[in-house]
């Protein structure tokens, strides 16, 4: 592996011959997908980074003697793509999943006794695995739980295929459906926040139909959730790049792509600062924006679609107590500005004391203010939350924002989002913002990669039957 220094022409084989190559452009999970997918199936890669490390925007550094993910990351057992993409870096045992769904929910302002609620299911078939815990919600009333099983089983029977749901927005749809302002607040929008990165009102009904159907309603396991026990980085940029390295890919960081062009026979040019890159196919697995600067004239028929991709922000804030504070790995709150909070002491490598990381998504409002202002309105919070914090010493106090975090699942957004396969014969898109069917997720950047990659091997006439499989809709 190296940083930047890469060979003039095609790339050869051992004979010296030229062999079937493909450049991928972007070390995120999507680009990471692309390149394994291509190598497996016998086609030379190279991968180029811009950063100095893979992984994208699900990433770790350092701090001191922690080792701090810039925010939290989780996938559900329906993810058959990203828990493909573990087996294949030999992670899985380090991102292990729940055994059964089961969610903490405190609300901030509820009586003693009446505070933590739970989310879990049963060994039960769809929709009974979750009949006991809606009945049992203490955070809605009888009649609001009655409600919410009635819009369930509505939202069982939409199909995703369906151009209208795209143009609708899921908060209309489930006032229409009897869903009061606290029902949206203490079940829809704690998980659609989550993983949507948007509050009903300003979600696409096609992808919250999405996920709630494939997540809650297709399967009683599918949304048991995961999530690293070690730090982003040792995955997605550690393991990966011995994963990149076995399969033969040529891995290079620090190497900004400045622009793609092809010849009148097909032949792709890669060019970054002092040399160029010749190839048979490239993927272009970066963020919209990036993706639509890169693009040759008519590779897209309205390339202008990209830039009207909108993004969403996550503010993720970090604290380290003296002491433990937190008995459970995670909690979700309600009453409060806290979204999600979890325990990451361990994987940080934190030995005294606890580090508790927040998830803040759809924090349009929140991602610039200052660290000072943030600190005074959430460790008052976490106080309320859990009384352990209240004696508790702040060791430590930081802020990571990802401002462009995920694209904007809003209302219409599907019609904007390309494929993989573009107009230019050996050119493909990969990244979470691609039409994938899914949110912003890890999941839905694999699903890009492994599409483009697919798309890429039927063109050079190369099999994808290892690709086979990965597109169930639950485990």
């Amino acid at each position: 592996m190296s940083d930047g220094t890469l060979p003039e022409g095609p790339v050869q084989d051992a004979s010296g011959r030229s062999g079937t190559s493909a450049v991928v452009v972007g070390g995120g999970l999507a680009g990471i997908t692309a390149a394994l997918a291509l190598a497996d199936a016998g086609v030379q890669v190279t991968l180029l980074e811009g950063r100095p490390r893979l992984g994208g925007l699900a990433f770790s550094f350092e701090r001191g003697n922690l080792t701090v993910d810039n925010g939290q990351h989780v996938y559900l057992r329906c993810c058959t793509a990203y828990r493909w993409f573990l087996d294949r870096i030999d992670a899985a045992a380090l991102a292990p999943l729940q055994d059964r769904l089961d969610v903490p929910v405190l609300d901030a302002d509820a009586a003693p006794g009446r505070r933590l609620g739970r989310l879990r299911r049963d060994a039960l078939p769809v929709p009974l695995h979750l009949g006991r815990s809606l009945a049992t919600y203490p955070h809605l009333s009888l009649a609001e739980r009655a409600r919410v099983g009635r819009a369930a089983l509505a939202l069982r029977t939409l199909d995703l295929a369906d151009p209208v749901l795209d143009a609708q927005d899921f908060g209309s749809w489930l006032a229409a459906h009897g869903q009061s302002a606290r029902a949206i607040e203490a079940l829809w929008d704690l998980v659609g926040v989550a993983t949507l990165n948007a509050v009903a009102e300003d979600a696409s009904l096609g992808l919250a139909a999405m996920v709630f159907k494939t997540g809650l309603l297709s399967d009683p396991g599918a949304a048991d959730i995961g999530w690293a026990r070690v730090p982003l980085g040792e995955l997605h940029d550690r393991l990966a790049r011995k994963a990149l390295d076995s399969a033969g890919v040529r891995t290079e960081v620090r190497t900004r792509v400045t622009s793609i062009s092809h010849d009148e026979n097909g032949n792709w040019s890669v060019q970054v600062p002092g040399e160029r890159i010749e190839t048979d196919a490239v993927v272009l697995a970066v963020p919209q924006r990036e993706a639509h600067g890169l693009l040759p004239a008519g590779a897209l028929d309205a390339p202008e679609r990209l830039l009207e991709i909108g993004t969403a922000p996550i503010l993720n804030i970090h604290v380290v107590y003296d002491r433990k504070v937190l008995g459970r790995p995670f909690f979700a709150a309600l009453g409060s500005p806290v979204q999600w909070v979890f325990d990451r002491t361990e994987a940080s490598g934190l030995r005294e004391g606890q580090y508790l990381a927040l998830s803040q998504s759809a924090a349009q409002d929140e991602i610039d203010e200052p660290v000072a202002v943030l600190r005074e309105r959430y460790l008052p919070e976490l106080e309320r939350l859990l009384p352990g914090a209240r004696d508790a010493e702040v060791k430590d106090f930081f802020v990571t924002r990802e401002r462009t975090a995920t694209f904007a699942p809003t209302p219409g957004v599907g019609r904007l989002r390309p494929g993989a396969r573009t107009n230019a014969p050996g050119l493909y898109l990969a990244g979470a913002w691609t039409a994938t069917g899914w949110p912003a997720t890890m999941e839905s950047a694999v699903r890009s990669g492994v599409g483009a990659a697919g798309a890429a091997l039927a063109a050079l006439g190369r099999s994808g039957a290892h690709l086979s499989g990965l597109f169930e809709e639950a485990a």
